[in-house]
């Protein structure tokens, strides 16, 4: 929908609601804005068309048409259009809940994405305008409702991001992550598997961790304890044998370790599990 004004509720009472609308608007031809001291509300902007600049802590964010950003309360910040045109509409708002609701969805520094299917944003906002504009006595609910399905849709998006992102590491791993568990029964080197992704050791290791959330070390370590707890159950091997197709230097070395992980011995577990 197209918008050109600003709409900015006025109702104390609404300031109790675990969300509420301090505003509303929107501009084809969006000027610069610069707010040293930030703003006194939260708000989320969406570009539809044209494109500007966002920013923020030194750094400088190009906004095209499909971007949505986030801006938390109170952090200085400036925008502005790189042409003539600049299609931009903006929420403000503020809750009871809204900063702990904002902590537990990680929205407490400026935010960039860019939703695949805007469709639904789009017709949450819109529901927000027409509200504002034509139920007087029941705006300011309607509103406290649907801004959390607008942060929610926004999070929605976060997410998606975030999980392109990690699969798009997680399918550079793949080649090492088949490795491992092809040849967990033999010594590997994190050498080696640095060479089979083709970089260096540090950096295979700095983006092992980012992506698995542990070390390469501690995945084998990890990959091999599943393996020899299958073996002592499915194939009711002796502690020694699981050791030795586990890929454990020796049963004492195993030992040590399955009880580290496990908080038993490798006998324990076995006569447990049976």
């Amino acid at each position: 929908m197209k918008l050109e004004k600003s709409i900015y509720p006025y109702n104390p009472e609404a300031r109790t609601l675990p969300f509420f609308l301090s505003g509303i608007g929107g501009s084809e031809y969006q000027g610069r804005v610069h707010r040293p001291d930030g703003y006194q509300w939260h708000q989320i902007f969406s570009c539809t068309a044209g494109s500007g600049t966002l920013e923020y802590d030194e750094k400088e964010i190009s906004i095209g048409a499909g971007d949505y950003f986030f801006l938390p309360k109170d952090k200085p910040h400036t925008y502005y259009p790189s042409g003539e045109l600049w299609d931009v509409k903006w929420t403000a708002f503020e809750g009871s809940v809204c900063d702990d609701i904002l902590v537990r969805f990680g929205m407490t520094e400026p935010i960039i994405i860019k939703p695949a299917d805007t469709s639904a944003m789009e017709k949450i906002f819109e529901k927000m305008v027409i509200s504002q504009e034509n139920d007087i006595l029941y705006c300011d609910h309607t509103c406290s409702g649907l801004i959390y399905d607008y942060l929610i849709e926004f999070h929605r998006h976060m997410d998606s991001n975030a999980d392109s992102s990690r699969s798009r590491q997680i399918s550079a791993l793949l080649p090492v992550l088949r490795f491992m568990h092809d040849n967990l029964r033999n010594d590997i080197s994190m050498t080696h598997l640095s060479e089979i992704m083709g970089v260096t050791p540090q950096h295979f290791c700095r983006v092992f961790r980012k992506t698995m959330n542990v070390r390469p070390n501690e995945f084998l370590t990890q990959i091999r304890l599943d393996e020899a707890k299958r073996l002592l159950i499915e194939r009711d091997a002796s502690v020694s044998e699981a050791a030795a197709k586990s890929g454990f230097m020796d049963a004492v070395y195993f030992s040590t370790v399955f009880r580290k992980h496990e908080g038993m011995s490798p006998a324990q577990y076995k006569k447990k599990m049976k």
